[in-house]
């Protein structure tokens, strides 16, 4: 596929299959990349870490000087402070033991800015609850329902809860999330004109709060949403990108800077390659035909039949490969790919081992919290 990364002859010898692959030096233009689309000012950006989930991928983003942070889980959002983020938004609801875990992570790391999503006067009394000694308050984000249908409630909601927060101990209203997940036309226009039906009412909204920030949408609408001064942007896959984002959405311009290795273990048919790339190493929640591409691979591939650790593919190339060749693939999506993942093995732009790997330190649900 084109924009597919560099991988030389033979690069492969030393890694055992199947692997999670990243290029850093495309990592970093993607860094680069997405402080350019908010025409420099990096304090709009609160990148998501659920992309990624590594330290190291953090540190980087700190030396460009992104500051903020967004996370799914406490395991993301320990190992983000111990990366040393200074402000840090789980962006998610935190319930049952949950918010026991998250005040141990404030106690922990004094130093560092949390905040929280709500949409909910009953969870924001147990949050309260858990927090109501502290010495600063939890900050929280009331989450608005743009039209995904997932989390958060309807714009009309969220000054009755924003008064609800007022008058509650141990958390202070920082200002509102809006995610809209639910928007992924190819076509910009079509993308923007849902975009802007579903912010109408967040941006009444605002008029009327006047919230301390908003944080706005994913990757494919971060282009829309860095249009919105002074909203906060919190794309995660444009770290990464994949095959999905990469075909789907031309006119975001990242680079895949993340891929599979996989090997030929057997050929069971005149036609046929089954690889060690099983839906235990690449995400299997698109139908069989749209989870991964294979560059070298040509366009006539059938893809047969998939378990935990085999994927049957069939090609009148077939008869060019033998057990044991090497093959590059690129994850139609790569967030719940990496999270398949221990570690991820580095290479360098022309396409050979850097000899060094980065742990994905929080695909575990917990680290130490």
């Amino acid at each position: 596929m084109p924009g597919a990364p560099n991988f030389a002859s033979g690069a492969a010898d030393a890694i055992a299959s199947p692997a999670l692959l990243v290029w850093p030096s495309r990592v970093s233009r993607n860094i680069d990349r997405m402080i350019e689309q908010v025409g420099g000012e990096v304090s709009r950006l609160r990148p998501h870490v659920k992309t990624h989930k590594m330290a190291e991928l953090v540190i980087l983003q700190l030396q460009a000087g992104i500051s903020k942070f967004k996370c799914a889980t406490i395991a993301e959002a320990e190992m983000l402070a111990v990366a040393g983020a200074p402000d840090i938004l789980l962006a998610y609801q935190p319930v049952g033991p949950n918010v026991g875990r998250l005040r141990t992570l404030v106690d922990r790391f004094p130093q560092v800015s949390f905040a929280a999503l709500i949409d909910d006067a009953s969870a924001l009394a147990v949050i309260s609850e858990g927090f109501r000694d502290v010495a600063q308050p939890l900050r929280v984000f009331i989450d608005i329902d743009c039209g995904m249908g997932r989390t958060g409630i309807a714009p009309g909601l969220a000054t009755g809860l924003s008064q609800a927060v007022a008058a509650t101990r141990g958390v202070e209203f920082a200002g509102l999330h809006v995610y809209d997940g639910h928007l992924h036309e190819p076509a910009l226009e079509a993308r923007r004109a849902g975009f802007e039906s579903a912010i109408d009412p967040i941006v009444a909204l605002a008029a009327e709060l006047r919230p301390g920030s908003i944080v706005g949408g994913g990757s494919p609408t971060f282009g829309l949403h860095a249009t919105c001064e002074p909203w906060e942007c919190s794309p995660g896959t444009t770290l990464f990108w994949d095959a999905g984002y990469g075909e789907k959405f031309p006119d975001l311009e990242y680079e895949v800077a993340a891929a599979v290795l996989t090997r030929v273990i057997s050929k069971p048919g005149p036609n046929r390659l089954c690889l060690d790339l099983g839906h235990k190493a690449v995400a299997a929640e698109n139908p069989l035909s749209n989870r991964v591409r294979f560059p070298a691979l040509p366009g006539d591939i059938e893809f047969i039949s998939q378990s935990e650790e085999h994927l049957v593919v069939e090609t009148a190339a077939a008869s060019q490969w033998a057990v044991g060749d090497a093959l590059i693939g690129i994850p139609t999506h790569i967030c719940p790919t990496v999270a398949l993942h221990m570690e991820a093995v580095l290479i360098a732009d022309d396409g050979t081992p850097i000899g060094e790997s980065w742990k994905v330190a929080a695909r575990d649900r917990r680290i130490t919290i």
